[in-house]
């Protein structure tokens, strides 16, 4: 079943005729094709994709059993959306509150003159779930952003700035074939280590901790990886930090299963960090789900309120961080199944001295 027929299914329970779909990632999970403008009307029966004369030629040769309408420069798009409204007797439909703004809602609403039904958590329920297509891709750019690891990782020495290290990643990932980063690689050491979402620095890598959290795109599904290496030797408490992240690590990821609640997942973790002494370290949360968006809408926090479905797939990101000294963290993503989860990431998680 496509992705639009499954939209398709959903709209009774919305109480609307149609689905307007205005947001790039929406419009990508739909219909497999990516672009900047555009836009997608999807009924019981039928669907269009609306687009301008930059993306009209790649869009017919990608999508498949949708109508592709070219919105010409002197035409607006709310115009043409307008006409197949009022060609199939359209009353009602749904839009994307989450993502439409204000003044976006009010231009929408005056042009087309029906009701505009909230429904974004329509497509948000949909994408939570991904199929063994899906998964495929998530695993194949998971495989992809590991050799980009591998292949970075003799490489680095003190003789580089994290600058340096994080523009080595980008360059091998293109290299790889990727299409983007999914987000701009992290890549702190020694002192900037206890930053979780530091900003590479001109700085030269120095001695002790050196995390790197990365993550890249390809055909828009994301992957995100955290490692933490050590230059040179670490010492008995660096070691002691490091083993009790990769505990809290494992003991969150064996609490992972269909039904769950995300915070019951961050507390198996966090007691552990919390019972070594370090729980005033750990901040952020356990995990996130991923798929499209390298952040999607699950979470696994102790203000989460999520419960997690079988297919999900989510980060297992625990972490220590001492401010002005150094932080830990080691992250996997997990397929979410019935029984418990398959970890994706194949990386391996001991220590490692460079």
């Amino acid at each position: 079943m496509s992705n639009i027929q499954r939209i398709r299914q959903e709209l009774p329970k919305f109480k609307c005729d149609a689905i307007l779909v205005l947001n790039q990632i929406n419009r990508l999970f739909a219909t497999g094709f990516s672009s900047s403008a555009g836009c997608l009307l999807i009924t019981a029966d039928n669907a269009w994709y609306f687009t301008d004369s930059r993306y009209i030629e790649a869009a017919e040769n990608t999508i498949q059993d949708v109508n592709i309408k070219l919105v010409s420069k002197d035409e607006k798009i709310t115009e043409c959306v307008k006409a197949i409204v009022d060609e199939n007797k359209i009353t009602s439909i749904g839009f994307e509150e989450g993502y439409v703004s204000y003044a976006c809602k009010k231009d929408w609403d005056e042009k087309l003159g029906i009701e505009m039904v909230p429904a974004h958590c329509l497509l948000n329920d949909l994408r939570k779930i991904k199929s063994s297509n899906d998964l495929d891709k998530m695993i194949k750019i998971q495989r992809i952003s590991e050799k980009v690891f591998n292949e970075t990782l003799p490489v680095i020495s003190t003789d580089m700035t994290e600058k340096d290290l994080a523009a080595e990643i980008i360059y091998r990932s293109l290299k790889n074939g990727v299409d983007d980063k999914a987000f701009d690689p992290i890549v702190v050491s020694g002192p900037n280590s206890s930053r979780p979402h530091g900003v590479p620095g001109n700085g030269k890598i120095g001695k002790g901790f050196l995390t790197i959290d990365f993550g890249f795109k390809l055909d828009g599904w994301c992957s995100d990886t955290t490692r933490t290496l050590c230059i040179g030797e670490p010492d008995e408490e660096m070691v002691k930090i490091y083993n009790i992240v990769l505990k809290a690590q494992e003991a969150g990821i064996k609490a992972v299963h269909a039904g769950v609640k995300g915070v019951d997942v961050d507390t198996a973790a966090r007691n552990v960090i919390e019972d070594a002494g370090y729980g005033d370290f750990f901040g952020h949360g356990f995990g996130h789900s991923l798929g499209l968006e390298v952040h999607e809408t699950l979470s696994a926090s102790q203000l989460s309120k999520d419960i997690i479905p079988a297919g999900v797939v989510m980060s297992a990101e625990p972490g220590i961080y001492l401010p002005g000294r150094y932080g830990v963290r080691i992250e996997d993503t997990l397929y979410v199944t019935e029984e418990g989860s398959e970890i994706i990431t194949k990386l391996p998680k001991h220590l490692l001295v460079i």
